[in-house]
């Protein structure tokens, strides 16, 4: 079972990593263009799916008997070549700019580092 403030830190780390993917598609639309903010939006809608996926495998290990459909040996294996096939229809069929996309798959792991970041200034007051 987790607890409140696990669950919160889980909550805050989607949280982050959708305010980073909304505020780099902000900065690369200025910056860049609409093609390099597409691109990193679209990469970062798939890393937070990702992290959702993680966090419903892990839920699914609380001890509670009942297994997720997302925590399946077969979906685990087949989620790195469905990615990368996501990915390339994404960049080769709308034409958006493969960097952008790249760069968006990072804000999963960029959420999680802030989140750590936080808790580990938090936890000392």
């Amino acid at each position: 079972m987790i607890d409140a403030k696990s669950r919160k830190m889980l909550a805050r780390m989607t949280w982050i990593g959708a305010a980073i993917g909304l505020t780099g598609a902000l900065v690369l639309l200025i910056a860049w263009g609409p093609k390099w903010a597409g691109g990193f939006l679209a990469g970062a809608a798939v890393s937070l799916s990702g992290l959702e996926w993680w966090k419903a495998i892990g839920r699914g290990l609380d001890g509670s008997g009942k297994r997720p459909m997302l925590g399946s040996t077969v979906l685990l294996m087949l989620r790195l070549p469905v990615l990368a096939a996501i990915v390339y229809v994404i960049v080769n069929v709308s034409g958006i700019a493969s960097g952008g996309v790249l760069a968006g798959l990072l804000v999963s792991p960029a959420g999680i580092i802030l989140e750590v970041l936080y808790e580990a200034v938090s936890s000392k007051s």
